[in-house]
């Protein structure tokens, strides 16, 4: 059987989500990372504050909090008798 990729790392330093050294929110892995941004994860407060630099310098600082990435989002249908759906 073939490995899995990790789907979640760290941006900054590619640490896999749930590896000893990341940190949780409330320290409790089942309420998701304590760090992200609209890019990705962030494994620790270093990476954090690494991230926001190097975005800083790049000038591409969000303008709004990112929604938090795992989170499931709802289905909702497009419109009235319409067949399709999307995510809220």
């Amino acid at each position: 059987m073939l490995a899995r990729p990790e789907t979640y790392r760290c941006i900054e330093c590619g640490l896999p989500y749930q590896a000893n050294g990341f940190w949780y929110y409330h320290g409790e892995p089942e309420r998701g990372p304590a760090y992200w941004t609209d890019r990705g994860i962030l494994c620790s407060p270093e990476c954090s504050l690494a991230h926001y630099r190097k975005r800083a310098a790049e000038g591409t600082l969000p303008q709004a909090p990112a929604p938090d990435p795992l989170e499931v989002q709802p289905i909702v249908p497009l419109s009235t008798g319409s067949r399709g759906y999307r995510n809220a």
